[in-house]
């Protein structure tokens, strides 16, 4: 027998359904509003189904033990170190494992941001969707302080307080998502770590790959996933951007600061900059004093 709720030191908040009629017509909660949200620590037996989906978007980040979740004709499964997405209107059933019960916390989201985050998950696909989590400790934070927030009162201000904090539990899970699986993701932080550190080094894909213990084509496809670009694009928006704060805050010359951000000639460095700024490198400082 599954139980929705009861569990010893659970906290839960749902919202009345006037309050959310009336933070959904207008203001910051009628783009995004938490409707229910909650902690249950280690929840033997937890589990939910609903044949008509839920009103809201449904998040449930793992800090430990194990689940799983039923939608349409799969079942995926839910670990520690994860989160689990579930459209609004999507039919699913989820619950603990009973051999290693789940702690989670937990939220429903409403409002067109929430509809915005379930289709970059997603890509519009009616499915639920577990993500990897780089930093659950922080997302874990967010989902407490949106519980917080709730058991203070139901007042505009504290609701768009917890709309907040959702907003960041949300970012930080399709962040995450977007750059994949915390092991995939290690070597392409590595390399950004290092393009940051020698703006004005030559830029080698080859050479990066190495530094990675990979080879140059699975590298370059693990950088692409994780960023959306190519190296050699991202090293030049780094580039292009310490240029920016050069030109702002010093009165360097171009040529100078074209070296200083890995470019020998400076010719070429302005046409790069024009690429990405659309004006030459004076131009911009002009503007922008």
């Amino acid at each position: 027998m599954r139980i929705r709720e009861g569990f010893p030191g659970q906290r839960l908040r749902v919202l009345p359904a006037d309050v959310v009629r009336a933070a959904s017509a207008g203001g910051p909660t009628s783009r995004l509003l938490v409707t229910d949200a909650g902690w249950f620590p280690r929840a033997l037996h937890h589990g939910r189904a609903r044949r008509a989906g839920a009103s809201g978007t449904v998040v449930i980040v793992c800090a430990a033990g194990r689940g799983w979740c039923r939608a349409g004709a799969g079942t995926v499964a839910v670990g520690p170190g994860q989160a689990l997405v579930v459209p609004a209107g999507l039919p699913h059933a989820y619950g603990a494992e009973d051999s290693d019960p789940w702690t989670i916390a937990w939220l429903h989201a409403t409002g067109p941001d929430a509809r915005e985050f379930e289709r970059t998950l997603t890509g519009g696909g009616p499915r639920a969707v577990v993500v990897d989590l780089h930093d659950v400790v922080a997302v874990l934070g967010e989902v407490e302080r949106v519980v917080e927030h709730l058991e203070t009162d139901e007042t505009a201000p504290t609701l768009v307080r917890a709309s907040g904090a959702a907003w960041n539990v949300l970012a930080g899970v399709a962040a995450d998502a977007l750059a994949g699986s915390p092991v995939h993701r290690e070597p392409v932080r590595r390399v950004q770590q290092h393009l940051r550190a020698h703006l004005e080094a030559p830029v080698s894909v080859t050479a990066l790959a190495a530094m990675t213990g990979l080879s140059a084509s699975h590298f370059a496809a693990l950088f692409h996933a994780a960023t959306g670009g190519g190296v050699v694009e991202y090293a030049k928006r780094l580039r292009m951007a310490r240029a920016c704060e050069l030109l702002i805050t010093t009165s360097l010359p171009v040529g100078e600061i074209a070296r200083s951000v890995g470019y020998a000639d400076a010719f070429y460095f302005s046409r790069q900059f024009r690429s990405v700024h659309g004006c030459s490198p004076s131009a911009f400082r002009s503007r922008e004093q």
